[in-house]
Protein backbone atom coordinates (compact mmCIF):
# COMPACT_ATOMS: atom_id res chain seq x y z
CA UNK A 1 0.00 0.00 0.00
CA UNK A 2 2.33 2.47 0.85
CA UNK A 3 4.73 1.81 -2.24
CA UNK A 4 2.21 3.47 -4.05
CA UNK A 5 2.92 6.54 -3.04
CA UNK A 6 6.34 6.53 -4.41
CA UNK A 7 6.62 9.47 -7.26
CA UNK A 8 8.58 6.89 -9.49
CA UNK A 9 4.99 6.46 -11.80
CA UNK A 10 4.23 10.10 -11.95
CA UNK A 11 3.02 11.75 -14.76
CA UNK A 12 0.53 14.99 -14.75
CA UNK A 13 -3.07 14.13 -15.15
CA UNK A 14 -4.85 15.65 -18.37
CA UNK A 15 -7.35 17.96 -17.94
CA UNK A 16 -10.93 16.43 -17.29
CA UNK A 17 -14.28 17.80 -18.28
CA UNK A 18 -17.39 17.04 -16.34
CA UNK A 19 -21.06 17.68 -16.66
CA UNK A 20 -21.12 20.81 -14.30
CA UNK A 21 -18.26 22.45 -15.79
CA UNK A 22 -18.63 26.30 -16.80
CA UNK A 23 -16.82 27.44 -19.34
CA UNK A 24 -14.96 30.98 -19.81
CA UNK A 25 -17.25 32.30 -23.40
CA UNK A 26 -19.30 29.22 -23.93
CA UNK A 27 -16.36 26.96 -25.38
CA UNK A 28 -15.49 23.75 -23.64
CA UNK A 29 -11.76 23.84 -22.72
CA UNK A 30 -9.91 20.66 -24.59
CA UNK A 31 -10.14 17.75 -22.09
CA UNK A 32 -10.81 13.93 -21.92
CA UNK A 33 -12.13 11.75 -19.35
CA UNK A 34 -9.89 10.21 -17.10
CA UNK A 35 -11.01 6.82 -15.51
CA UNK A 36 -9.88 4.65 -12.58
CA UNK A 37 -7.57 1.94 -13.85
CA UNK A 38 -8.06 -0.11 -10.43
CA UNK A 39 -10.35 -2.73 -10.43
CA UNK A 40 -13.12 -2.21 -8.53
CA UNK A 41 -12.58 -4.12 -5.40
CA UNK A 42 -12.19 -4.45 -1.56
CA UNK A 43 -8.40 -4.87 -1.37
CA UNK A 44 -8.24 -1.65 -3.59
CA UNK A 45 -10.42 0.14 -1.39
CA UNK A 46 -8.92 -1.39 1.70
CA UNK A 47 -5.63 0.31 0.75
CA UNK A 48 -7.46 3.82 0.05
CA UNK A 49 -8.48 3.89 3.44
CA UNK A 50 -5.79 3.36 4.93
CA UNK A 51 -4.32 6.27 2.45
CA UNK A 52 -6.92 8.11 3.62
CA UNK A 53 -6.38 8.33 7.24
CA UNK A 54 -2.51 8.44 6.27
CA UNK A 55 -2.93 11.15 4.60
CA UNK A 56 -5.29 12.98 7.26
CA UNK A 57 -7.75 13.24 4.99
CA UNK A 58 -10.26 12.09 7.69
CA UNK A 59 -9.46 15.03 9.13
CA UNK A 60 -11.51 17.00 7.50
CA UNK A 61 -13.59 14.96 5.22
CA UNK A 62 -14.57 13.42 8.53
CA UNK A 63 -14.65 9.06 8.95
CA UNK A 64 -16.36 7.24 6.00
CA UNK A 65 -15.83 10.59 4.29
CA UNK A 66 -18.85 12.05 5.52
CA UNK A 67 -18.12 15.47 5.71
CA UNK A 68 -16.68 17.34 8.58
CA UNK A 69 -14.90 20.68 8.12
CA UNK A 70 -14.67 19.53 4.36
CA UNK A 71 -17.57 18.47 2.72
CA UNK A 72 -18.87 15.13 2.58
CA UNK A 73 -17.83 12.97 -0.23
CA UNK A 74 -20.44 10.18 0.18
CA UNK A 75 -23.10 12.72 -0.59
CA UNK A 76 -23.41 13.08 -4.40
CA UNK A 77 -22.78 16.95 -4.13
CA UNK A 78 -19.83 17.86 -5.93
CA UNK A 79 -18.75 21.80 -6.37
CA UNK A 80 -15.92 20.68 -9.05
CA UNK A 81 -17.25 17.60 -10.44
CA UNK A 82 -17.87 13.72 -9.20
CA UNK A 83 -16.28 11.65 -12.14
CA UNK A 84 -13.40 9.71 -10.92
CA UNK A 85 -11.40 11.76 -13.12
CA UNK A 86 -12.69 15.01 -11.35
CA UNK A 87 -12.08 13.65 -7.88
CA UNK A 88 -8.58 12.56 -9.51
CA UNK A 89 -7.76 16.22 -10.31
CA UNK A 90 -9.43 17.76 -6.85
CA UNK A 91 -6.57 15.49 -4.97
CA UNK A 92 -3.71 15.95 -7.31
CA UNK A 93 -4.23 19.60 -7.62
CA UNK A 94 -6.14 20.50 -4.60
CA UNK A 95 -8.73 23.62 -4.76
CA UNK A 96 -9.67 26.91 -3.87
CA UNK A 97 -10.56 27.21 -0.33
CA UNK A 98 -9.27 24.58 1.58
CA UNK A 99 -7.92 21.39 -0.54
CA UNK A 100 -4.25 21.33 -0.42
CA UNK A 101 -2.50 19.75 -3.70
CA UNK A 102 -1.21 16.41 -2.92
CA UNK A 103 -0.41 15.23 -6.45
CA UNK A 104 3.50 16.33 -5.19
CA UNK A 105 3.37 14.02 -2.40
CA UNK A 106 0.99 10.91 -3.56
CA UNK A 107 1.91 8.74 -6.65
CA UNK A 108 -1.13 8.55 -8.97
CA UNK A 109 -1.38 5.06 -8.25
CA UNK A 110 -2.11 5.99 -4.08
CA UNK A 111 -4.24 8.74 -5.52
CA UNK A 112 -6.39 6.20 -7.27
CA UNK A 113 -6.96 3.83 -4.59
CA UNK A 114 -7.78 7.24 -2.66
CA UNK A 115 -10.71 7.71 -5.30
CA UNK A 116 -11.51 3.47 -4.75
CA UNK A 117 -12.71 3.75 -1.05
CA UNK A 118 -14.41 6.83 -1.53
CA UNK A 119 -16.21 5.14 -4.27
CA UNK A 120 -16.60 2.19 -2.04
CA UNK A 121 -18.33 4.26 0.88
CA UNK A 122 -21.86 3.88 1.53
CA UNK A 123 -24.38 6.89 1.42
CA UNK A 124 -26.15 7.33 4.13
CA UNK A 125 -29.95 7.19 4.69
CA UNK A 126 -29.87 10.78 6.34
CA UNK A 127 -27.44 13.20 4.27
CA UNK A 128 -26.51 16.01 6.52
CA UNK A 129 -25.87 17.96 3.38
CA UNK A 130 -28.85 17.36 1.85
CA UNK A 131 -30.19 20.97 2.19
CA UNK A 132 -28.91 23.99 3.14
CA UNK A 133 -30.75 26.57 5.23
Amino acid sequence: MLAACNRSDSTLPPSVRYPEHIAAGGNQPPAGEIKNPLPTDSANASDGSKVFSAMNCDGCHGGGALGWVGPSLVDGRWRYGGTDGAVFQSIFYGRPRGMPAYGGIMSPGAIWKTVSYIRAQPVPVTVPTESFK
